[in-house]
């Protein structure tokens, strides 16, 4: 028989927790038992690849202290690398026993919490130990209290080898029903180069200069667009495009509505184009026209016509329509 030990705590001298598993690991190996432990502090950056050592264990031990408020990061990032690369079959079949020891407040939350995970990846929690201790010289000053710890060590032991069964628990039915979290196809060994990845401060920071300097980039590509979209280019656009219609005659404003700083472009068509930049609509004007850049765009690129553009809501008018349909006869774009 095989358990493996996995502690979440900082790994201090005076952790009851250590002083709990120390006694039950000398307790597992006076029957024979095979007990590999395994501290996350000094494996933060391997963490990810452990479900892989649940293989070969029969049984497992998840023990932490509470010092302030909760079990820590180090076993919930263990239950999370479970979640997503353990083998759910063989966690299904495996039993835990949590270890939560207290120094300030909160210890039956933190067993709660892990027979809670456990129970939703499908495994067997069982009884386990836990309890306030300021002091770890409480242990040797009170036999009882070892004598329990030696107790629940053999229980857990018997449960193992006797492959005592569970009653179903309604948190595997509810991941069965609403689970919707795919599991990653990592092998370890790609799951532990990608943490090293991760932990590795040089190639996060190699990551971040380079996606600066791409954000740089585009963000300069940005500004020129919006310095060569001027209202005289989109001007310049039109003459080079305008077509002479006896029949089309009137007095055009645009306006873009996305861009601020682009003043409104007047369109005076009589005998021949002339164009000009206005800082407001006037009087004077017989269409009004209203629209984002981007619908601008299409119009001059050919993509779309005034009326079209109007008829999809993309361009907002006010005036004459027939005025409006003339406006595709005298520009041809594309």
């Amino acid at each position: 028989m095989k358990i493996n030990i996995y502690y979440g705590g900082r790994g201090i001298v005076d952790d009851p927790s250590l002083y709990v598993i120390n006694r039950m690991t000398d307790v597992l190996k006076e029957l024979n038992v095979e007990v590999q432990r395994f501290n996350l502090f000094d494996q933060k950056s391997a963490i990810t690849a452990l479900p892989g050592t649940l293989k070969d264990a029969d049984g497992i031990i998840l023990s932490s202290t509470v010092e302030w408020y909760g079990i820590g990061g180090y076993l919930m990032e263990f239950l999370d690398a479970c979640w997503l690369y353990g083998d759910k079959d063989k966690i299904g079949r495996m039993y835990m026993m949590p270890v939560i020891m207290s120094t300030t407040y909160g210890e039956r939350e933190g067993v709660t919490s892990l027979e809670t995970a456990w129970e939703i990846l499908g495994g067997l929690p069982c009884d386990g130990v836990c309890g306030y201790i300021a002091d770890t010289s409480l242990f040797d000053s009170n036999q009882d209290y070892i004598r329990l710890i030696e107790k629940k060590a053999e229980n857990f032991y018997r449960t193992i080898s006797q492959k005592i069964p569970a009653l179903p628990a309604s948190n595997q039915v509810v991941k069965q029903k609403v689970s919707l979290t795919k599991s990653v196809d990592l092998t370890p060994q790609e799951s532990e180069q990608l943490s090293k990845y991760v932990s590795d401060d040089r190639y996060v920071q190699t990551q971040k200069a380079d996606i600066q300097e791409l954000s740089s980039l585009f963000r300069d590509k940005l500004k020129n667009d919006e310095r060569t979209s001027t209202s005289e280019d989109y001007l310049d656009t039109f003459k080079k495009h305008y077509r002479p219609d006896n029949k089309v005659q009137g007095t055009y404003a645009i306006t873009v509505t996305d861009r601020p700083g682009m003043k409104t472009m007047l369109l005076a068509i009589r005998d021949s184009l002339v164009t000009q930049v206005i800082a407001s609509e006037t009087s004077d004007i017989d269409v009004a026209l209203s629209m984002t850049k981007d619908s601008l765009d299409e119009i001059v690129t050919g993509r779309m016509t005034f009326q079209r553009a109007f008829m999809a809501g993309n361009m907002k008018m006010k005036g004459d329509f027939k005025l409006l349909r003339g406006l595709d006869q005298i520009f041809v774009f594309g």
